[in-house]
């Protein structure tokens, strides 16, 4: 019996952990709904602590370079301490709020390469502590955000790619530790861009759009970047041709080449 129970610690016959989501679609500000479904082993268990919270793989600058960062946001405790009989089964229901930063995985309903999240479950028993692998959620952008991507997309900008970096944006309401970045080739009328990046940060009222543009390097010049940043209502960006006011602004920038 003894042993039986030293082994339960180390991961032999002790529960397993799996962790099921009634919907991986979702929107910043919505809730990922699951349940976790603990199997116990040939022993009798303490469930110390069950808990869920959403995980990004982003990208950190270091001496050496770029590498990628697990970080977990908006972890949620399930319940305190309860026993786990042997051979017996325990299921919990949870409801995990969305943070409205989260980032945007999906676009024009492909999933965005390179953003990668997901809802992670923790178990823990007698002093060890399970993690659960990623269960991915489908984040889609809210119709504000929605509308600033269709305008990129109506003014002949491609989509290049995303990613999520740890950091802020300065005078952003940013809460989160990391945010994404999302990659657009410049179209032909824009010849003074070769790219422009869009990041959103936002809350349950506002969002504050960031763009940053890569000016094509002149000849007596090298290539420089040009940061814009605008507000847009969650509740009224209706009211804004959003096409017409992103090419005033891109034109005013990217309209000719930085000559000197």
């Amino acid at each position: 019996m003894g042993f039986k129970k030293l082994f339960a610690s180390m991961g032999v016959g002790s529960a397993s952990v799996d962790t099921v989501l009634h919907e991986p679609n979702v929107v910043p500000g919505g809730i990922v709904q699951g349940e976790v479904r603990i199997e116990a082993g040939s022993v009798d268990q303490q469930i110390q602590g069950l808990s869920v919270g959403l995980q990004a793989k982003v990208e950190v600058e270091t001496n050496d370079g770029e590498m990628k960062q697990n970080i977990e946001f908006g972890r949620q405790s399930l319940g305190g301490a309860f026993d786990l009989a042997a051979d017996s089964s325990h299921t919990v229901p949870f409801q995990l709020e969305v943070p409205w930063e989260t980032p945007v995985t999906m676009f024009l309903g492909q999933q965005l390469t390179g953003m990668n999240i997901g809802v992670t479950t923790e178990l823990a028993i007698a002093r060890a502590v399970d993690s659960t692998d990623l269960d991915p959620v489908n984040v889609h952008p809210l119709p504000a955000q929605q509308a600033i991507l269709d305008a990129f997309g109506q003014l002949g900008f491609r989509f290049k790619s995303a990613d999520m970096e740890k950091g802020r944006i300065r005078g952003t309401r940013q809460q989160l530790p990391f945010y994404q970045e999302i990659e657009f080739f410049a179209p032909q009328q824009y010849r003074g861009l070769t790219q422009v990046e869009l990041s959103f940060v936002a809350d349950g009222n506002e969002m504050d759009v960031v763009m940053e543009m890569d000016k094509k390097p002149g000849i007596f010049s090298g290539g420089t970047d040009s940061f814009r940043s605008f507000q847009v209502s969650q509740s009224q960006f209706q009211q804004t041709d959003w096409t017409a006011y992103i090419n005033q602004w891109l034109t005013e920038v990217g309209g000719k080449r930085n000559w000197l």
